[in-house]
């Protein structure tokens, strides 16, 4: 990534971080381990990829990263309350999140599972009080609840731990990634376009970016399980083939998955430069999550 990209990905990420401090510091709610379990996963960073894609797409619409700053910090919420809901022994058990103990290492298995129906909540609280904008802003809402519920990441969730250990091919590998990666990815990319009105075939293009991209970070994420550290990624690696998780790696081998890596990557730019906007920073992003390390 050059340093124009760089400079832009920092400063949308520093945008993000803004709001949300504004938000966790004025939480108040009680008790205050529940105050303090939420804030725990929200502020350990992270990429912040989600944010980042949904304020670049608003602003390459002609549009600013406030016209959408509620509905990314709704969509950061939604992805914290799956993270800790994943780690969870009854999910993917994981001691690790970020490099720090994981929601319920620190606070108990019960409260974290509550943080995250704590975050979830105040996610779809948000979504409400944008629809009072307007037709536009109601439409966005309702994407992004939809992608987050039983028609997007929660099926993807229930079909990963479905499928974990038993005989499975690519059409069930690939509804897990789409509806528990992709779905979210998708919403990121694709409610700047609802909240500016545009037609349905700018619409599909953010939509089906949006997809291919997902498909791009998790099948680079399986990989990273394989072949990462724990001191970059953050968190244990290995877990993927040892739980013998449906996945791109487990069906068709390392080789084959870095081939399908570099597909979705050159659909992802094809994509880009088909809309009618200048896309130069999505277009690195794109290259940065096929190469990255973590």
């Amino acid at each position: 990534m050059d340093t124009n990209c760089k400079e832009k990905l920092e400063e949308l990420r520093a945008a993000f971080e803004e709001i949300l401090e504004s938000y966790t510091d004025s939480m108040c709610f009680k008790p205050d381990i529940l105050k303090e379990s939420m804030k725990y996963s929200l502020v350990q960073g992270g990429k912040r990829l989600r944010p980042v894609m949904m304020f670049a797409c608003a602003q390459m619409l002609g549009g600013k990263v406030q016209d959408v700053a509620q509905f990314a910090l709704a969509l950061e919420m939604i992805h914290t309350y799956s993270l800790i809901h994943d780690d969870l022994p009854a999910m993917d058990n994981d001691d690790f999140r970020r490099g720090k103990p994981s929601n319920h290492k620190q606070f108990g298995e019960g409260q974290a599972i509550l943080a995250g129906d704590a975050l979830l909540n105040e996610a779809y609280s948000i979504c409400f009080a944008e629809c009072s904008k307007g037709k536009t802003y109601r439409n966005a809402a309702a994407f992004l609840c939809k992608n987050a519920g039983a028609s997007g990441m929660i099926a993807g969730q229930a079909a990963d731990l479905y499928w974990q250990g038993r005989e499975a091919g690519k059409a069930e590998a690939d509804f897990i990634v789409l509806n528990k990666t992709a779905k979210m990815i998708i919403s990121a990319v694709t409610v700047p376009a609802y909240v500016y009105g545009a037609d349905e075939n700018i619409i599909g293009l953010f939509s089906e970016f949006g997809k291919n991209f997902g498909f791009l970070f998790q099948i680079t994420d399986d990989i990273l399980d394989e072949t990462g550290d724990f001191e970059k990624l953050g968190k244990s690696v290995g877990k993927d083939k040892e739980e013998k998780k449906l996945s791109a790696l487990a069906l068709f081998g390392r080789e084959k998955s870095e081939e399908l890596a570099d597909h979705y990557c050159d659909i992802c730019l094809k994509l880009l430069n088909e809309m009618p906007f200048e896309s130069e920073f999505l277009q690195a992003l794109t290259r940065y999550v096929r190469s990255r390390e973590a």
